[in-house]
């Protein structure tokens, strides 16, 4: 049976060791010296008794030590202070708090945001029992069910974000916390585009009390950029006016400035050059909502790619579609010659094996070890690549099927067809992308150290590939996997998404360092995961649409609900402990009194 069925604080027994000395003290003490008195000595035959006696009858004799020993032991009952249950009743209001932090809550209204004074609003309506939910892009329930003070405290971490929001599923998530006879309180501007509403109408449906809190004030007239696009080394942007009236705005980046004008409710372009390593569009002059006056670009610090064809018999289906990569800067070479190893890219097409030297396969290794990449294209008599070839050279096969192709950014939504011939072998080392039904890898990669290998079996001679709209493309990808660089697209992101990195890989964020593997894309800014800088952005025609209608027929209402809720709480005997102990030692006094003591 434990002591906390018994007391609240047991710890408070451990004092009844303070019995221990009292009862040393009373074992210790002398026996008194006996005298003889020939008037009493009639007493002497009456005495039973005498020093060698036990000592539990000494003990037993000795009614003081008892008062004692019963005022210690209530001394330290009330310390741990004994308690019996009993029954309670208690009125309890329980309150969901749904606030927004998207994007448009930013929007500057008087001295402060939307934001400020929907946080100011939560506050007052906090009850004894709270839950408190952010409808940003995700719905997170920030506190389950309670109290006052932590509602304060999980409300004084919100912040809004520069990401669209989802006020649905917040509103969703709120009816599913919600107790019985709960009220669901939503503070928002409501300018989210989602069914909202609908959900407001489910939560209603189940009996709960639903009450919209509008915060819409500021935002008239926005312009704001509304998306990018990228091609080569440009940046498209594309910039919306919701106001009223005709404005004129100038979009900059790194020195260079384009201006736009559009009427009410127009849409207007402009291209801007990106200087390496990224940079900042801004939109001026910017208004009451600054999140979508800004745009933020990341770009490699070396925009070129150097990548060297090694050819015996150029392959111009191939060179044509690495010439029209803006990023790329292409060199054709003959073997024998000698390769530096300054280029970013290598690849191996059509070489002669007579004709290839030893130190150009060495050249290959290198780049390799240098972070870079090489590719080795498939031939019926190929030469000795050693290790950087990734799939065996076997005998010719024809009128393949192909078979799978794996999810990978190389080979993403791109149709294989099949070639009418092709090498079969085995694999030896990296994966398989794209294989036949009979086993054989057409594309491979490998990442070695550094650097990466890739491997692709179509030759043009007998493949239709090479006649694919999708052909340069699956080139330009390879290009930049083998080179580890990412494309303008894949460096730039919308806020509210998401960045997949490293398991504990830190990373830098707008807002601190955090880390992985995946980091939520709340804050517009700039990414940096290890030697890759990110960029992302609002990108949202209806989140910069900051303009909502007023809520018609909504109001508070008179009464909240409560309801009551039956349980058995500790009733502490503390004073009663502290009255046995007070009469114990009223008694103990009364004793040494009449006995003569005082």
């Amino acid at each position: 049976m434990a002591l906390s069925e018994f007391f609240l604080f047991p710890l408070g027994l451990v004092a009844l060791l303070g019995a221990v000395p009292l009862v040393i003290l009373y074992l210790l003490r002398p026996e008194p010296v006996r005298r003889t008195l020939p008037t009493f000595r009639f007493l002497a035959d009456a005495a039973g008794r005498s020093a060698s006696n036990p000592i539990f009858d000494r003990l037993l004799r000795s009614l003081l030590l008892l008062i004692q020993l019963l005022a210690l032991v209530a001394l330290v009952g009330s310390l741990a202070t004994p308690y019996v249950l009993v029954p309670e009743s208690e009125t309890v209001q329980e309150t969901v708090l749904v606030v927004d932090t998207s994007a448009s809550m930013g929007v500057r209204d008087g001295g402060g945001t939307r934001f400020d004074s929907a946080l100011a609003a939560a506050r007052d309506e906090v009850s004894g029992t709270t839950s408190v939910v952010a409808a940003g892009a995700n719905a997170d329930v920030v506190l389950r069910r309670g109290s006052a003070t932590d509602a304060r405290a999980a409300l004084d971490g919100l912040q809004a974000s520069d990401a669209p929001g989802d006020l649905r599923s917040a509103i969703t998530a709120a009816a599913s916390v919600a107790g019985e006879d709960a009220r669901v309180v939503v503070l928002s501007d409501f300018a989210d585009d989602s069914p909202w509403s609908d959900a407001v109408r489910e939560a209603r449906a189940r009996g709960l009390v639903v009450q919209l809190r509008q915060f819409a004030g500021g935002g008239q007239g926005n312009v704001g950029i509304v998306d990018r696009r990228f091609s080569g080394t440009n940046v498209t942007v594309t910039v919306k006016n919701y106001g009223d009236s005709a404005v004129t705005r100038t979009l900059s980046l790194a020195g260079t400035a384009r201006e736009v004008r559009m009427d009410p409710g127009d849409v207007a372009t402009a291209t801007l050059p990106v200087p390496a390593g990224g940079g900042r569009v801004a939109l001026s002059p910017g208004d009451a909502f600054p999140p979508d006056d800004a745009l933020y670009v990341a770009a490699p610090e070396d925009a070129s790619v150097d990548v060297l064809v090694l050819t015996n018999d150029e392959n111009r289906y191939l060179t044509a579609a690495l010439s029209v990569i803006p990023e790329v800067s292409l060199t054709v070479d003959n073997p024998p010659t000698a390769v530096s190893p300054n280029y970013d890219v290598v690849i191996y097409s059509n070489v002669n094996p007579g004709r290839l030297l030893a130190g150009n396969v060495e050249a290959g290794r290198e780049i390799v070890a240098d972070g870079g990449g090489v590719a080795i294209q498939a031939q019926e008599e190929s030469p000795n690549y050693g290790d950087l070839r990734l799939v065996s050279q076997g005998s010719v096969e024809t009128n393949p099927t192909i078979g799978t192709v794996e999810s990978h950014p190389i080979t993403r939504d791109i149709t294989f067809p099949p070639p009418t011939e092709y090498i079969a072998g085995d694999l030896r080392a990296g994966q398989s992308l794209v294989n036949t039904t009979g086993g054989t890898s057409l594309v491979a990669v490998e990442r070695r150290g550094a650097g990466r290998v890739l491997y692709y079996g179509f030759m043009e001679d007998s493949s239709a590939f090479k006649y694919n709209y999708q052909y340069p493309v699956f080139w330009k990808r390879s290009v930049f996997y083998l080179a580890g660089r990412s494309t303008l697209s894949e460096l730039n992101r919308a806020t509210g998404g998401s960045l997949a990195t490293g398991a504990n890989q830190t990373v830098e964020t707008p807002a601190g360092e955090t880390t992985g593997p995946e980091v939520r894309l709340g804050d517009a800014g700039f990414y940096r995961v290890g030697d890759e800088r990110f960029a992302a952005s609002l990108l949202s025609e209806a989140e910069s649409d900051v303009a909502a209608a007023p809520l018609d027929g909504e109001s508070a209402p008179a009464d909240y609900p409560t309801r009551v809720e039956e349980r058995e709480v500790p009733d502490p005997l503390t004073e009663w402990a502290a009255l046995v102990a007070l009469a114990a030692t009223m008694v103990e006094l009364a004793y040494l009194r009449r006995r003569g003591d005082l």
